[in-house]
């Protein structure tokens, strides 16, 4: 009886236990795949050197036409959370590689693919991550093993990898102007103490309208977007000039707060407006006494830089001034000058100046702009000049180079080479679809299909570019199985050739980053069951 009376209520209890209502936390999952699928879809067709351009028109009307997929994601307003995770994995690509960031999102969205159909075979969602988490690593073993290493003095490599990234930009037919254009820039921004330390804030690009993209040059020195103050007639070019930085105003003070002084007569009046000009002609002589002749003045937000009267009085003294210069340039132009910023007059010795052999204004399209070259003691700095014909062209140029100076440093950092067009994809397919092989019980179905998900590359660069995609992808598969490991998609050519032959060669980083970082995303994505909103 009193046995009986116990097994009830665990019974009643083992009843309201045992069903559980897994169905919202699959619709939440099956929610989450396909918003972030859509948003890889969204970006698929930018895939390659064949692949579209996106139109990006913004809420303020502004227009942008890229075909980065950082930018495009960025660009798009997304509200489903897990959508937002792939903005922010082609994000985290840009800066781990700088390029690679349609290719990372199209990964990611083909192993969600993959992801769904072995949930619906009822594989749990930790078996599948685990296994695709093995999956990376093996994956990006076999790559290394793939790879070619290469040399910092091999330049024709580097210039290689470079236009490969351009290729599949806007400015394609500018890469073989801009890729050695990159390259220069990184190796004159190299460290030689600290290689693997490369800084691309030392490359300042500089946009100015006028021209075509042909007119985009490499400057050892500096380039301001400005001109010279003409109002009272100064110099506009100095040779063997002197420079100064400074970062305070050659103006007549101003009380602390705001008050007004009244002065009731002229004597007053006259002696208020002599001794401004004093206290500007004291400064300006202390500023010619180390015989200083060019001023770059930070723009301030207290009060005037400079007056009427203080150019004037500089333009007699022969200074060439440069006023209004920003803030943050600052930092960039003391390491290039290799001088000091001085905060203060009293502190005005001719040691802070910074010396170059020319400082003159040039007229370009319909503006002007001051170069600054021959500089001694240069920093490890380097300035690139951006033409185009029309706005879109120029910030379309200037991501484009940005890709491919990031390109330059991966292979700084990390010296190796491997094939692109596909090639490193099919090989991988193979390699881990062998490796599935071997595996037991769920996780090989998984690895699998994660190979599988790795087809979807040479899948779209081949639809991208108006083949037939199963056939070549088929093809490709075969020509890895007989052991050509660089077989790939020439688009060009629209047949399969040999690609490092043909010079399509990529850093090893960009590929091992954008496995390793889709797989993690996708990992999290899938370990997501139910999303809660908070008011």
């Amino acid at each position: 009886m009193a046995s009986s009376a116990v097994q009830v209520p665990r019974s009643a209890s083992s009843k309201t236990e045992s069903y559980i209502d897994n169905k919202r936390k699959e619709d939440i999952r099956q929610a989450n795949i396909v918003a972030a699928r859509a948003v890889a879809d969204a970006v698929r067709t930018s895939l390659g050197p064949k692949g579209m351009d996106k139109m990006i028109s913004t809420a303020s009307g502004e227009v942008i036409i890229t075909n980065d997929g950082a930018t495009i994601l960025n660009k798009m307003e997304v509200l489903q959370p897990a959508a937002k995770m792939l903005v922010e994995l082609s994000k985290s690509q840009d800066v781990v590689a700088g390029d690679g960031t349609t290719t990372v999102v199209v990964i990611a969205g083909a192993l969600l693919k993959q992801c769904l159909s072995l949930l619906n075979s009822g594989i749990h969602p930790t078996v599948i991550s685990d296994s695709l988490h093995k999956a990376s690593l093996k994956a990006v073993d076999v790559l290394t093993a793939m790879a070619v290493p290469v040399e910092l003095s091999d330049r024709d490599s580097l210039v290689k990898s470079a236009s490969t990234s351009l290729n599949s930009k806007v400015v394609s037919q500018y890469s073989t102007l801009l890729a050695p254009l990159a390259v220069d820039a990184v190796l004159s921004v190299v460290d030689p103490e600290k290689p693997d330390m490369v800084d691309l804030r030392d490359v300042k690009i500089v946009k100015k309208l006028g021209g075509t993209v042909d007119d985009t040059e490499l400057v050892k020195g500096l380039v301001f977007d400005k001109k010279v103050s003409h109002s009272a007639g100064g110099p506009t070019r100095v040779e063997n000039a002197k420079i100064a930085v400074i970062q305070f105003q050659i103006s007549p003070p101003k009380t602390d707060i705001e008050q007004s002084i009244v002065v009731s007569d002229y004597t007053q009046m006259d002696r208020i407006l002599k001794e401004e000009r004093n206290y500007i002609l004291s400064m300006i002589k202390k500023i010619k006494a180390t015989g200083c002749n060019v001023l770059l003045i930070q723009k301030s937000i207290l009060r005037d830089a400079v007056t009427d009267l203080s150019l004037h009085y500089l333009a007699k003294a022969k200074i060439l001034v440069i006023k209004d210069v920003e803030r943050d340039e600052i930092e960039f132009i003391t390491k290039t000058l290799n001088c000091l910023p001085i905060a203060n007059i009293e502190h005005f010795r001719s040691e802070k100046l910074g010396y170059a052999d020319l400082v003159e204004e040039v007229s370009l399209g319909d503006g002007k702009i001051v170069k600054i070259t021959g500089i001694k003691d240069m920093g490890r700095t380097t300035t690139v000049l951006v033409r185009g014909s029309n706005q879109l062209v120029i910030d379309e140029a200037d991501r484009s180079l940005h890709d491919a100076l990031c390109v330059v440093r991966c292979l700084v950092n990390k010296g190796f080479l491997i094939a692109g067009g596909g090639a490193p994809e099919i090989e991988l397919s193979r390699q881990l679809g062998a490796w599935a092989k071997v595996l037991q019980g769920m996780e090989s179905y998984c690895v699998r299909s994660f190979a599988e998900a790795l087809e979807v590359i040479p899948y779209t660069l081949a639809e991208n570019a108006g083949l037939n995609p199963i056939a070549i992808v088929t093809e490709l598969r075969n020509r890895h199985a007989q052991g050509e490991i660089n077989a790939g998609i020439n688009v060009r050519k629209g047949q399969i050739t040999n690609i490092l032959e043909e010079n399509v060669v990529q850093p090893l980083l960009v590929s091992t980053s954008a496995i390793s970082l889709a797989t993690e995303c996708v990992r999290m994505i899938l370990k997501i069951d139910d999303i809660v909103t908070v008011r």
